[in-house]
């Protein structure tokens, strides 16, 4: 049951641990956690391997996929974990996976996708100390204390240190001797979404000096964020700011774009969905770079477009699309719908001059830019390099490619009600509807699009 105390959690952390620790090396973190997040600790290494990148992905994303609930989440990896969760979001952002909500991450000391610069003195000492089933616990207490900046409390230093002895040592050895060495970084590639990084100014190789250059080429919107008198074991030493550093995520992800609903997620988490689909509809979900330079037009002209968009496609309260700058974007890549009407430039062109005509005559007050909006529509104007004719012609196309980039989003197509991209599906058969019926659905749609078929049988009968 929920209250006012204990909302219904808004958004779910994924926690992928460091070596060896386990899925209780999120608790501290847990325990302090915002009431709006559900923290879900993940063993990696329980299974005793950890020579490669994607067989702890796998265990990853098949624990992910049995707690995950359709709405959004975050990633939390810390060291090793940290590694893990670049390639386990490169694969959700892919679309091969079902598991859809990926919303960003949040990452303590990561392993970068390259191999983790780790001193060869140092991998063989961690070497030595492995050579068993399982470190014994005066071997766990060294490591504890060579990874951290100050003495933890009683509690969280037994914790630790129970972890550190519950993991097999095989998977330690298999983790230094080819895990950590593994190079991801074609596998990962580039991952475009909110990260924020903390690392300790106590931490040698993966602490707070190192870690700009390990994340830049992977994470471009990643910020840094030092953490002074902290070591490597953040779960422990500071699991209060990585607390509020989780909630301040997700606060900025959900101001910045609109949420799909969880019954929304599993549809597109379903066989029911294609690979291509799901991938696409991933990608467009994650919130936009605000602050991202255009590509196309000049930073006045998306402003102007932006202007215009929110008079043209008013998208409401909570976090919204920057239709702008997806415009941008598509310009950027020439992939427009193809159509262009005679006289017009093409649409890069015909767009700055469009913009940059709309700016000489945009007006301060809204209702008069709500008039000028219809004036343009009808009347048309006479712009830099262009009739009023092909004006109106452009201006028609710029509306259109604004609802077209808000319609293309899964929080769109859920607001509409519109379900039809779970038609394809990766099963031997293409996936489609048993009825089509007004005011009627099948059980696997969303329940706001009308009464069950199943449910009305029953009735019926």
């Amino acid at each position: 049951m929920t209250s006012a105390a204990n909302p219904t959690p808004e958004c779910t952390v994924f926690f992928l641990p460091g070596l060896g620790l386990d899925a209780g090396s999120a608790d501290a973190v847990a325990a302090a956690a915002d009431p709006r997040l559900r923290v879900v600790g993940i063993d990696l290494l329980d299974r005793g391997r950890a020579a490669s990148l994607d067989d702890l992905a796998d265990t990853a994303l098949e624990r992910i996929a049995a707690e995950a609930d359709g709405g959004p989440f975050l990633v939390c990896g810390h060291s090793l974990g940290g590694k893990v969760a670049a390639r386990v979001m490169a694969r959700l952002l892919a679309g091969t996976e079902p598991v859809f909500g990926l919303a960003g991450a949040v990452l303590l000391a990561p392993s970068p996708p390259t191999p983790e610069p780790m001193p060869d003195d140092k991998r063989a000492e961690m070497l030595a100390t492995a050579q068993g089933e399982h470190l014994s616990r005066e071997e766990a207490e060294a490591f504890i204390a060579s990874n951290v900046a100050a003495p933890l409390s009683d509690a969280l230093h037994e914790a630790a240190v129970d972890a550190v002895v519950r993991q097999p040592a095989s998977a330690w050895r298999d983790w230094l001797t080819a895990g950590s060495r593994e190079d991801a970084s074609a596998l990962v590639g580039t991952l475009d979404l909110p990260v924020v990084v903390l690392a300790g100014d106590d931490d040698d190789a993966l602490g707070a000096d190192a870690q700009p250059e390990l994340v830049s080429k992977t994470y471009p919107r990643a910020r840094v964020e030092r953490m002074p008198g902290v070591g490597h074991l953040l779960p422990y030493e500071a699991p209060e700011r990585v607390a509020a550093v989780l909630a301040e995520t997700w606060d900025a992800i959900r101001e910045g774009a609109p949420i799909v609903p969880a019954e929304w997620g599993r549809v597109l988490a379903s066989t029911r969905v294609d690979v291509a689909v799901r991938r696409a509809l991933a990608n467009r979900a994650l919130a936009d770079d605000r602050t991202r330079a255009p590509r196309a037009l000049t930073p006045a002209q998306v402003q102007t477009l932006r202007a215009l968009s929110a008079l043209l496609v008013p998208q409401g309260d909570g976090g919204t699309i920057d239709l702008a700058l997806r415009v941008d974007a598509l310009l950027a890549a020439g992939s427009g719908d193809g159509w262009r009407t005679a006289g017009v430039p093409s649409d890069r062109v015909a767009y700055g001059l469009g913009l940059d005509t709309v700016a000489s005559l945009w007006p301060r007050d809204v209702q008069d830019q709500k008039d000028a909006i219809v004036s343009l529509m009808t009347d048309g104007v006479i712009a830099y390099g262009m009739t009023a004719d092909a004006f109106r012609s452009w201006f028609e196309d710029a509306r259109n490619d604004l609802l077209r980039v808000w319609l293309s989003h899964p929080a769109s197509l859920a607001r509409i009600g519109f379900d039809g991209f779970a038609i394809g599906g990766t099963g031997a058969e293409p996936a489609g509807w048993a009825t089509i019926a007004p005011g009627e659905r099948e059980p696997w749609e969303p329940a706001e699009l009308g009464e069950s078929i199943d449910d009305t049988k029953e009735d019926a009968a």
